[in-house]
């Protein structure tokens, strides 16, 4: 009986080298403009979220004096000022980055340095008025 050819053998595989396949967080060093993007989109849910505490507070002084009083009593709390701190610097942070980015949509800033000047100067420029806020309001 005639023999049949011997198959030849199949190829090994070729391994793939142990690395991911797209970008993540555990491969790149967070970048300036990098945690400015995420802050960014973090205050406007934070901003969405204060508005809620501001339409509570709004809707206290329109029921009355009852009412209005269990809203301050909450809001001169520690964490009454906490939660107002917070949304302040998150007021001022998306309106400072806002800015960054209407000068964007335009093509202004998108060199490397400039990138990093104008995002220096929107934190700054929050801490700064965060700051001038909290000391007028409380003057």
């Amino acid at each position: 009986m005639p023999v049949a050819p011997e198959a030849p053998p199949a190829p090994k595989p070729v391994l793939a080298p142990a690395r991911p396949l797209s970008p993540h967080l555990q491969i790149y060093r967070p970048q300036l403009t990098s945690v400015l993007s995420i802050t960014h989109r973090a205050t406007g849910v934070a901003l969405a979220a204060g508005t809620l505490l501001l339409a509570w507070w709004l809707i206290a002084a329109a029921t009355g004096p009852e009412a209005y009083a269990v809203v301050q009593t909450v809001l001169a709390s520690w964490i009454g000022r906490l939660l107002l701190l917070g949304w302040t610097l998150a007021l001022f942070y998306h309106l400072c980055n806002g800015i960054r980015h209407l000068f964007w949509d335009v093509g202004l800033g998108f060199e490397l340095r400039t990138t990093y000047v104008s995002g220096w100067l929107v934190i700054i420029a929050t801490l700064v008025l965060t700051a001038l806020t909290w000391y007028w309001g409380l003057a």
